[in-house]
């Protein structure tokens, strides 16, 4: 990758950006951040740089080139290019996030000064152009290939383990369904597996890790989710999670689908708490949806699912068929309410008919009435 070509490329796509934004590029900058990343992480992990102090995003696009995101962002008051540093590492994952200034760079001749962000390494903080430019190649390589490994996988979603649970943060079921998954399918290293759950972990949740991690430095990622599922999941038994279970019912609105969806999530915790092996979810998912489907009965002899008892579907092969079954359900109300309709309309010209037939009848006898009144008069 030609570097000094993406520097150059960066600088200018900040000069638009303040351009079309109308920004003032002296209170401004670019940073390049894994995609994914949220504005509260962004802006949180940038004012780490105390110079900048309050920093805002204005906008984010994606970069191919790089498999990043630029960010611009805005800070309250100008700041001398010099007292901004080309990266800053995020506090967490530790991964290197270049900056870009537009500024204009110090005339040719001047010294490269540095300053040391913490970590030990080394961030130019003023200098020539060529030594700002090699500096940035030397940023943008280093960040590319610490976020080389794995990059295809999305990332995580935040979890605190605080409840109830902040706006923004996965509860525990979900994360550790998105955790579990990344762990076992993702081809990346287990020391890059273990980067992504801290980085995603904030507050208590966090701390646990943290603990377990001291205590052994080498965990795996595994360990790391049962240490979280440990701490903030549930302390009953395979046997409690079976029965409560066994005891679950459909509501009166729910429709089947929902309710198949909602009792394999409880069968799914059943399973990896050992309340019943593997082997038994199939049979085990048609029984309780048997039992407990207590408003879908129809559907259920439509389905023929009690004479499938012995050779049940899987999960998915089941869910299909009951949703097509209620689509199918839905389009048959859904004529049957138009044909009565168009049944209702007939009637109600004839109720029409002979409302002005009656209207018609009492005005001749009211006439019969008259006349007979004034002859006998």
């Amino acid at each position: 990758m030609d570097f000094q070509a993406v520097k150059a490329e960066l600088v200018n796509d900040l000069s638009e950006w303040c351009q079309g934004e109308s920004l003032d590029e002296d209170q401004v900058l670019l940073a390049v951040v894994p995609r994914g990343c949220e504005i509260e992480e962004i802006e949180t992990t940038l004012q780490t740089v105390k110079a900048l102090g309050r920093v805002r995003v204005r906008g984010r696009r994606a970069n191919s080139k790089l498999n990043k995101l630029t960010v611009v962002c805005e800070f309250k008051e100008k700041v001398d290019s010099m007292a901004v540093p080309l990266e800053v590492i995020h506090p967490i994952s530790q991964e290197v996030w270049p900056i870009i200034r537009g500024s204009a760079l110090p005339a040719p001749g001047d010294q490269p000064q540095t300053s040391t962000n913490g970590q030990g390494d080394t961030l130019f903080t003023s200098g020539s152009a060529e030594s700002i430019i090699r500096a940035v190649g030397d940023v943008l390589y280093r960040a590319e290939k610490s976020s080389g490994e794995g990059t295809s996988y999305r990332r995580m979603r935040i979890f605190s383990g605080t409840l109830p649970t902040p706006a923004g943060e996965e509860t525990l079921d979900h994360w550790l369904e998105q955790a579990w998954l990344m762990v076992e399918e993702s081809e990346c290293s287990g020391k890059e597996k273990r980067r992504r759950i801290m980085e995603s972990l904030r507050g208590p949740a966090l701390a646990v890790v943290k603990a377990v991690r001291t205590a052994e430095a080498d965990i795996t990622p595994s360990k790391c989710l049962e240490a979280i599922e440990s701490a903030f999941g549930t302390t009953e038994s395979g046997e409690d999670l079976y029965f409560e279970f066994r005891l679950l019912r459909q509501e009166k609105v729910e429709k089947l689908s929902s309710f198949l969806r909602r009792t394999e999530q409880s069968l799914t915790k059943v399973v990896n708490k050992g309340g019943i092996p593997v082997s038994r979810m199939d049979t085990a998912r048609v029984e309780q949806l048997l039992r407990g489907a207590i408003y879908s009965d129809l559907m259920l002899v439509q389905l023929k699912l009690r004479e499938r008892k012995h050779n049940p579907p899987k999960f998915l092969d089941l869910l299909a068929e009951i949703r097509a079954e209620e689509e199918y359900a839905a389009a048959r109300v859904k004529l049957s309410t138009s044909v009565h309709r168009v049944h209702a309309n007939p009637d109600m010209d004839s109720s029409l008919m002979d409302i002005q037939s009656l209207k018609t009848e009492i005005k001749e006898l009211k006439s019969m009435f008259a006349s007979m009144t004034k002859n006998f008069q």
